[in-house]
């Protein structure tokens, strides 16, 4: 669809943000985490980073009063707009009604069936995910769209900074942790830009950033089991403080005993003492290997 059918993006200013919710009376809910982005810049260089074309299809998780998703609907040949906050669905509507490309999804995107909605939208074909994600629930989100098996070929985001920093630091930095070696094992993570809290409206009380997670054409480890792999990485990190043979020993969902835990760990040429914040993706992947 060209884009001169479609009417320009209007709604990346603070005085859009206020017409439009003192319009339909809406108040902004802390418990969903939304801030709105006001900042034009930010928009444009989101939908850069995440190459948004008129061939591609685009999944947003929580498109709010529709800023973002004018933009990517201007850009892309379909959007699936996701939004859980039910008071926002006729602002959805009004906000976006001159972009046909748009459908409308009243659901938490946790409990929605990304994989069906992709096959019914894009007829099963790679899409690319993009969104303003609330800070409160970035991990669970994230992890859900990696572990659903859904094809997405990116994930261009906005996050807290410390959650991006978390997302492409290696072994030994206090940020790094699951998460961190979660996204690496399914994508390569690139921080785009910083974004400062007065481009947004409330104002959160942290800074910003938007990173773009390009998801592996295969992982960059061999693991014989993944879901093992991810819980010694889990309970390795559960408990910091403790050596790594310690953290596996305690964790309720792995069932290995003392001695089988020391000898993988001696046989991955580290001693007993070792914490698991400093093993690396592949020597998990070897851990688990070991294990398996």
């Amino acid at each position: 669809m060209a884009n001169e059918y479609k009417p320009l993006p209007y709604l990346a200013s603070a005085q859009a943000v206020k017409a439009v919710t003192g319009k339909y009376q809406f108040t902004i809910q802390k418990k969903y985490g939304q801030n709105f982005l006001i900042d034009e810049h930010v928009l444009q260089d989101i939908v850069d980073a995440a190459g948004i074309s008129e061939d591609d299809y685009v999944l947003e998780i929580g498109p709010g009063i529709g800023t973002m998703t004018q933009y990517l609907a201007y850009h892309a040949r379909g959007v699936a707009a996701v939004e859980i906050d039910r008071m926002l669905i006729p602002i959805l509507e009004d906000t976006l009604q001159g972009y046909p490309n748009v459908d409308i999804v009243h659901n938490d995107i946790l409990k929605t069936d990304i994989a069906k909605l992709v096959e019914e939208k894009n007829g099963g074909q790679p899409i690319k995910v993009v969104a303003n994600l609330p800070y409160y629930i970035t991990t669970p989100i994230i992890l859900a769209l990696f572990e659903s098996g859904i094809p997405a070929e990116s994930i261009t985001i906005m996050v807290q900074k410390e959650v991006a920093d978390r997302m492409q630091t290696g072994p030994g930095s206090k940020d790094y942790g699951a998460l961190s070696l979660a996204v690496q094992y399914y994508a390569k993570p690139e921080i785009i830009t910083e974004v400062s809290p007065a481009s947004f409206l409330p104002q959160p009380k942290v800074g910003s950033a938007v990173i773009r997670l390009t998801r592996h054409e295969k992982p960059p480890v061999d693991v014989k089991d993944e879901k093992l792999m991810f819980r010694l990485i889990r309970a390795s990190f559960n408990q910091r403080r403790k050596t790594l043979a310690n953290g596996l020993k305690n964790a309720g969902n792995l069932h290995f005993s003392k001695e089988e835990i020391e000898q993988a760990i001696t046989a991955l040429g580290k001693p007993l003492t070792v914490r698991g914040e400093t093993l690396s993706l592949e020597e998990f992947a070897a851990l688990a290997n070991l294990l398996s």
